[in-house]
């Protein structure tokens, strides 16, 4: 198994460098001038010059991209073109509400969604099985921006004063007070690594506010996240549903089942015990997948909620051709993405005995 996994980590290089190429270059056939995005239509070639002189935008791309390399390799994301900041603060600062989005959406759309599927092959060609086909279908139908403002509407307006009542936009209530654990901790001098962390860890609003005991901040940003993880993850969930309830149908017919039954066993035992397991590999499978959508897709999501996550950043910095803020995002969202994908391969093994002797 080490063996397996140390295989694909060095498989991993070839793929990253690759996606480093890709959106090297690409980002560069964007049409448009940084400097004029920056200074306006109106800046001389003077300053044009200057400007590309500063970012090294005057040479070659081979010779930029080889540049951009060396610095990564000692671990700097280099500096915003459009702000001047490290891009690594740009990253430690909305990486953590993405990916707090990204792990409640999972978890909302794997456990309804194979709940879901489960129920629905279970009770096959019943009124319950075309219910939950016809929702799963609906789910993956709506657009994500239409049902976040539906979901907005019913439990921030419709549901007003009620106990049901949940933020409709924003990450804290509004006069919430969170500092940031470089300043609890007397540590605003950090550099590289650490400042990264300490960056990461300040900006997860759930984290920071146990870290710090603040447990009446903590349950403010679980229900923030309520509403856009139930948005973004709503067409996982259907996906899921359908992939489970097909899994279960084929596992369902086979002669381990028979026997299963034939020996007395009840139907629950049946179901969870020998028929799910068998069909979780390729559940896992389209989890991974999905997992790896939702982590780069929130960008809707993101907007309609008013989160500052990796989304919109990316967005943002693509209209001002901010090319070093794009290839760290692009690049970060690449690598959890194979990691993730790592992790589903690695499942595998356990989920399917002879899978690990293969």
């Amino acid at each position: 198994m080490l063996r397996f996994i140390v295989r694909r980590l060095l498989l991993l290089l070839p793929v990253v460098l690759g996606i480093l190429i890709v959106t090297f270059v690409l980002v560069r056939l964007i049409p448009g001038d940084p400097c004029k995005v920056m200074l306006g239509e109106r800046a001389t070639e003077e300053k044009c010059q200057a400007f590309r002189e500063r970012f090294g935008l005057n040479d070659a791309i081979p010779i930029q991209f080889i540049r951009y390399l060396s610095s990564l390799l000692q671990g700097d994301l280099g500096t915003s073109i459009k702000n001047g900041r490290p891009v690594a603060d740009i990253v430690a600062e909305r990486l953590p509400m993405t990916m707090e989005l990204t792990l409640f959406a999972t978890l909302f759309a794997v456990s309804f969604g194979i709940a879901l599927g489960v129920l629905s092959a279970a009770k096959h060609n019943t009124a319950i099985d075309v219910g939950a086909m016809v929702f799963a279908n609906i789910g993956v139908s709506m657009p994500v921006f239409w049902l976040g403002l539906m979901l907005a509407y019913i439990f921030a307006l419709a549901l007003k004063d009620t106990p049901f009542q949940l933020p409709p936009s924003g990450r804290l209530a509004a006069g919430t007070d969170l500092p940031s654990l470089l300043k609890v901790w007397g540590l605003e001098d950090a550099q590289g690594l650490q400042r990264f962390v300490l960056l990461l860890l300040s900006n997860s609003v759930l984290l920071n506010s146990l870290i710090q005991g603040r447990f009446d901040v903590f349950f403010n940003a679980l229900r923030h996240l309520i509403l856009p993880s139930i948005a973004v993850g709503t067409i996982s969930l259907a996906i899921i549903a359908r992939m489970t309830r097909g899994a279960m149908l084929d596992a369902l017919t086979q002669d381990y089942v028979r026997v299963a039954r034939a020996k007395g066993l009840i139907e629950r035992a049946v179901i969870f015990k020998h028929a799910l397991r068998n069909a979780l590999v390729p559940i896992v499978t389209i989890i991974g997948l999905q997992t790896g959508g939702l982590l780069s897709g929130a960008v809707l999501t993101e907007t309609v909620f008013s989160l500052p996550g990796v989304g919109t950043q990316i967005v943002d910095a693509i209209i001002a051709r901010d090319y070093p803020v794009v290839q760290a995002f692009t690049l970060l969202i690449a690598v959890i993405f194979v990691l993730v994908n790592l992790v589903v391969d690695v499942s595998y093994a356990y989920l399917d005995p002879r899978i690990r002797v293969s």
